[in-house]
C-alpha cells in the first residue's frame, strides 16, 4: 500500500549536519504516521523520532532531542529528519517507517519500512 525509500545518508565530520529524506509512494502520505529508527552494529534498533499525520506533533528520543528535527511535506509525499551537531555515536543505519493507526507518537509500532540509509560520523 505504501513504499518508503530513504536517502541523504553519507559520511560527515563530528559537529556537522545531514538531512535524511523518506519518499513515500502508493497511497496518500498524509494518512500515515511516520517514524524514524536507527541501528548500529552490535546494538539493538533504537526508536528516535516520530511525526503525526498532519505534522502538527512530533516526538524525539532523549538521545537526539535538541539536535534532530523531524518534519514532513505531505504535498511532496516526503518525510525528513534533520540531523545537526552530529556525534560519532550517531553512526548507524537509519530507517523510516509508516503506519495508518493513530497511536501515541511514543509507541514504536509500524507496518511499513524503508530499506535504510547509512550515516557515518567521523571524529
Amino acid at each position: 500500500q505504501v513504499q518508503l525509500v530513504e536517502s541523504g545518508g553519507g559520511l560527515v565530520q563530528a559537529g556537522g549536519s545531514l538531512r535524511l529524506s523518506c519518499a513515500a509512494s502508493g497511497r496518500t502520505f498524509g494518512n500515515y504516521v511516520m517514524g524514524w529508527f536507527r541501528q548500529a552494529p552490535g546494538k539493538e534498533r533504537e526508536f528516535i523520532a516520530a511525526i503525526s499525520k498532519s505534522g502538527s506533533s512530533t516526538y524525539l528520543a532523549d538521545s537526539v532531542k535538541g539536535r534532530f528535527t523531524v518534519s514532513r511535506d505531505n504535498a511532496r509525499n516526503t518525510g525528513y529528519l534533520q540531523m545537526n551537531s552530529l556525534k560519532p555515536e550517531d553512526t548507524a543505519n537509519y530507517y523510516c517507517a509508516a503506519r495508518i493507526a493513530t497511536l501515541s507518537l511514543r509507541t514504536p509500532l509500524y507496518d511499513y519500512w524503508g530499506q535504510g540509509t547509512q550515516v557515518t560520523v567521523s571524529s
